[in-house]
């Protein structure tokens, strides 16, 4: 059954094939006829021709006529880059003229030279004759003329720079056969060209149109660049340029580098070189190149992308010694038919130039592009031994699938081809080696950094949350007696501040300005009764307990809050002189670390004596409670007390 269909399906394909090529033979006049015809490119829709030698000067009488067609119910639109005949009475020195099917003179006869404005000529016709006659003469560079349809008023010359236009953006139909008339480029599709190249061969060269079918082209003018590099592409070799104001960049979409994944060769070169070692030229790794044995005289590559793709162009690189000259290209979808790449309008298949004067990189585009997942390249003449490094430019198609009978019927063919049975391929010993693209070892080495600097994060952050801790727990030390670490040891204080204390005062000294109270006041109930308060300075706020005790000392444990206030009078008096039994035992208890306070004295102003001593307040009139003793100062020979100096 699959046998049934392959047949049918080569059936059909041979059928559309002979309409293709019977189409274009009726559409397509290849005919021009006489010793005096010149460059001559003739397409469907488009094409060039010239006079013999152009631009040098044309030969003494010659003759050449040619036919220009294009498809029904389009007209001709004629465009001349340049013309100059000499100038003679009835144009008997050479002439050109041009007639409809009928005989009738559309144009001409012309000679002389054209003006600008009368180079661009539109006939209400879809086939003309032009007929070109040259006499006895002394000058004149001949002419080049182009055609086109009118879908298709953009028409340039190939002569046109880029300097001849003044937008920015610019949009033009180039005709067919552009490449081999006289123009110089400079530079390439990789960084542009200069803006004094020729648009359409630039455009050629860049591999944006062909020269058998020319095209639309969208070009930027955009800032010049310092230098342009030489390169041969396309069978067009550019030119080496310097600096210039403006470049000519071509936007073409589908253009970028396509994975492979495999590659199949017919025989690889092993060598040894100078070390003793040896090298062997197979594909598949990066950067390096494949060479045949010396041996192999029908070399050939097999290239397997990673996916069907839509394929636009190929670059081959060999080496100064080793390089390919010209090869034919095969395409596949599913590595069993085989189709190989034929030019448009011909039956023959199309030869790729890979070597131009030295020039070993070169760039050739597929015009139109073909749909493939599988290229053979197959040399065709080499130096030396074939040798090449290969690209694929283009841009994936859908996502592959199993090839089905609809597909191929409903599949446009926009380029000849012949299938060619896989077993026809020269297949002896062959050499494949696929591309592993990034390995596992490179995956585990990225893990183990990825989770070596996850866990110095980790310990990191463990480390600056312990030296946190640490330092809250020091702090709180200055505060808590018998505070311990994270390993039971004592933890010392930080900012211990110990303040020396004169050992004798006399109570007549002056006593410093006492602070102000920073003591909250007491509430003051219904009924006029002051509440008590058990408010606690902050640590901060620098208040410190004196080391040494004596007879103002409160005896027994030490205050922490602050007592409620008696309600008449409000102000602290010094003191008495206490036992020193109690304050011995209460000195025992004290705590080594803690932070420093001031004391504040507090007296009415009428009761304030010259040396900063209060007025005691008799006990008979005293409001304070029984449980409350307060201690005068005794008026005798002063007497020697320890006083804590507030800071």
């Amino acid at each position: 059954m699959h046998t049934r269909y392959g047949a049918l399906w080569d059936t059909i394909e041979f059928s559309r094939l002979w309409l293709i090529v019977s189409i274009e033979t009726l559409v397509l006049v290849c005919g021009q006829k006489g010793n005096g015809c010149g460059h001559t490119v003739l397409s469907p829709s488009s094409g060039t021709l010239t006079s013999l030698n152009f631009p040098g000067t044309y030969p003494n009488h010659t003759q050449c006529e040619w036919s220009l067609r294009v498809p029904k119910g389009q007209t001709l639109l004629l465009t001349f880059g340049d013309f100059d005949l000499e100038r003679s009475q009835d144009c008997i020195s050479g002439s050109l003229t041009i007639t409809d099917t009928s005989g009738a003179i559309r144009v001409g006869p012309l000679c002389g030279q054209l003006s600008t404005t009368n180079r661009n000529i539109s006939v209400s016709t879809n086939e003309v004759s032009v007929r070109f006659i040259s006499g006895t003469h002394r000058s004149g560079r001949g002419f080049v003329m182009s055609y086109s349809t009118n879908q298709h008023s953009e028409l340039t010359s190939c002569l046109h720079r880029g300097t001849h236009f003044s937008s920015q953006q610019i949009s033009a139909f180039c005709p067919a056969g552009c490449k081999d008339v006289t123009g110089e480029i400079w530079g390439w599709h990789g960084q542009g060209y200069r803006d004094t190249s020729v648009l359409c061969k630039a455009a050629i060269h860049a591999g944006v149109i062909s020269d058998s079918l020319g095209g639309m082209i969208n070009v930027s003018l955009q800032r010049g660049i310092t230098l342009y590099e030489s390169h041969f592409a396309n069978g067009v070799l550019s030119k080496t340029g310097s600096l210039s104001d403006k470049r000519l960049v071509f936007h073409k979409e589908c253009d970028r580098e396509l994975s492979v994944v495999a590659y199949n060769t017919s025989s690889v070169w092993e060598e040894v070189n100078r070390l003793g070692q040896r090298v062997s030229w197979s594909p598949g790794h990066e950067g390096s190149q494949w060479a045949a044995s010396s041996g192999d005289q029908q070399p050939w590559m097999e290239i397997e992308l990673w996916n069907r793709s839509s394929v636009t162009g190929i670059i081959t690189k060999g080496t100064p010694h080793y390089y390919i000259e010209s090869y034919t290209l095969m395409f596949s979808k599913d590595r069993k038919n085989w189709k190989v790449y034929k030019a448009t309008s011909s039956k023959d298949k199309k030869v790729f130039e890979a070597h131009s004067d030295g020039y070993v990189t070169v760039l050739n585009s597929l015009i139109p592009p073909v749909v493939a997942r599988y290229l053979l390249v197959k040399p065709q003449k080499w130096h030396i031994r074939a040798s090449a490094q290969v690209q694929v430019l283009g841009c994936p198609s859908s996502p592959f699938r199993p090839r089905s009978q609809g597909d191929e019927l409903n599949a446009g063919k926009a380029v000849v081809t012949v299938t060619v049975p896989l077993d026809t391929l020269p297949t002896e010993g062959p050499v494949i080696i696929r591309s592993s693209g990034l390995s596992q070892a490179v995956i585990l080495v990225a893990g183990m950094v990825l989770g070596a600097a996850l866990c110095v994060g980790c310990l990191l952050a463990g480390l600056i949350w312990w030296r946190r801790k640490r330092n809250a727990q020091i702090k709180k030390c200055c505060a808590d007696q018998g505070c311990q670490g994270f390993h039971g040891k004592k933890l010392p204080c930080t900012n211990p501040e110990l303040v020396s204390y004169p050992l004798v005062r006399n109570i007549h000294d002056a006593l410093p300005n006492p602070p102000l109270n920073d003591y909250a006041e007491p509430d003051v109930v219904a009924g006029g009764q002051m509440m008590g308060l058990t408010f606690r300075p902050p640590l901060e706020e620098g208040y410190t307990v004196p080391f040494s005790l004596n007879h103002y000392d409160t005896p027994g444990q030490l205050p922490e809050y602050a007592h409620p206030l008696p309600p008449e009078p409000e102000y602290a008096t010094p003191f008495s002189e206490m036992s020193t039994d109690s304050t011995l035992d209460s000195r025992q208890n004290l705590p080594l670390c803690r932070e420093l306070s001031q004391q504040q004295y507090d007296c009415p102003a009428h009761r304030v004596i010259s040396n900063g001593y209060c007025t005691p307040v008799s006990h008979g009139t005293s409001q304070h409670k029984a449980s409350v003793i307060y201690f005068e100062p005794q008026t005798v020979e002063p007497l020697l007390h320890t006083y804590h100096e507030p800071l």
